[in-house]
């Protein structure tokens, strides 16, 4: 099973730019971060990919397409592990590098 993740949770583009989660939720705690349910957008910071027309970058935000099937928070699926995201102007996924490692959900 994979670990939830939390505000603090390491999530990266694909081109080195760090994501941060933009509405926590609260209600759930892990290690003493709250959860983050998947309808979130996380934004994105120090994306590393060049503006046209070099390229389609930076990543500015990342929406989530995968959360969890079981566990819910506030009725929406939280987020975890294996979770999949895409960054939005470049298409390309942000990666979970690291989250808490105690609370499992499917």
């Amino acid at each position: 099973m994979p670990f939830l993740i939390q505000v603090g949770a390491q999530v990266m583009c694909a081109h080195g730019g760090q994501a941060q989660a933009t509405v926590p939720y609260p209600r759930v705690l892990l290690g003493g971060q709250p959860a983050v349910q998947q309808a979130a957008p996380w934004m994105i910071a120090g994306c590393a990919f060049p503006p046209p027309p070099a390229g389609n970058g930076p990543c500015l935000t990342a929406m989530w397409t995968t959360g969890t099937t079981k566990v819910i928070g506030g009725g929406m699926p939280l987020l975890f592990q294996s979770s999949q995201a895409q960054c939005i102007p470049t298409g390309t996924p942000a990666m979970v590098v690291m989250t808490q490692m105690k609370v499992q959900a499917l």
